[in-house]
């Protein structure tokens, strides 16, 4: 069976909705599809097995299969995924043929090299503004942007048509910045503060802490080693593991 292109209406024959409606556990692996798809590209290749897919993004086929039949992706018998198409396809479901506005609020260390991030723009994301309350690192420039005072973001967010805010502040401050970005109209926050944000229903907001994640990898390591002290461990305990998290 041929995949179907995104964007055909749910009256056409075959077609997908133009938006179907997603698992979160889906949602979550189609960047990944998404990253091995590009990599894939980019060393020439047009087509590519469910397996070959799969075993690039570090899922297991079935699962695979599964996640991109919700997207009207089923590859066609005997040659896979036609791999242009996949990712108009997963892009188009991620929105990231928008060119969204985002702008990061913090540019203390880890904010700096956010700014300076340049994979940012080649995923469909413009980093527009940079933003600060310590006046002291108002007028620095990162990356080509002149970092600016929070006190203008409220009226920048309307200038730039701003749709995700990044808040790299510490923890302190991050619900005060919150709070700023939601008045000006962000509906979506990418938070690398180590707190649990209060918002809006309509605003939704990712949480990035690296310390969170070095302790489920912990619990992993502690995991192997108490499996290897058992009476005839010593083996792969882990069988064909996916990578954690996904």
């Amino acid at each position: 069976m041929s995949q179907q292109r995104h964007g055909s209406t749910p009256g056409d024959a075959g077609g997908v909705p133009a938006f179907p409606d997603l698992p979160e556990a889906t949602i979550a692996r189609l960047p990944e599809y998404l990253r091995a798809l590009h990599h894939l590209a980019e060393a020439g290749a047009e087509t590519v097995s469910s397996e070959g897919l799969a075993a690039a993004a570090g899922v297991n086929s079935a699962k695979l299969r599964k996640d991109l039949s919700h997207l009207g992706s089923y590859g066609t018998r005997g040659v896979g995924y036609d791999v242009a198409l996949l990712v108009d396809q997963i892009e188009y479901i991620l929105g990231l043929d928008e060119n969204r506005a985002v702008c990061l609020v913090g540019v203390g260390n880890l904010g700096h090299a956010l700014a300076g991030y340049a994979g940012f723009a080649s995923r469909g994301f413009r980093v527009v503004a940079l933003f600060d309350a310590d006046r002291k690192k108002v007028g620095e420039v990162i990356n080509g942007l002149t970092v600016r005072h929070i006190g203008e973001l409220e009226r920048v967010a309307a200038e730039e048509s701003i749709a995700i805010g990044v808040i790299a502040t510490p923890p302190g401050s991050a619900q005060a910045v919150a709070d700023v970005l939601v008045a000006a109209g962000v509906t979506s926050i990418l938070n690398f503060a180590p707190c649990v944000l209060a918002v809006p229903p309509n605003v939704d907001v990712r949480k990035v802490d690296l310390a969170i994640e070095l302790q489920i990898l912990s619990f992993h390591e502690h995991r192997k080693a108490s499996l290897t002290a058992l009476p005839g461990g010593g083996g792969d305990a882990t069988g064909d593991q996916e990578a954690v998290g996904s």
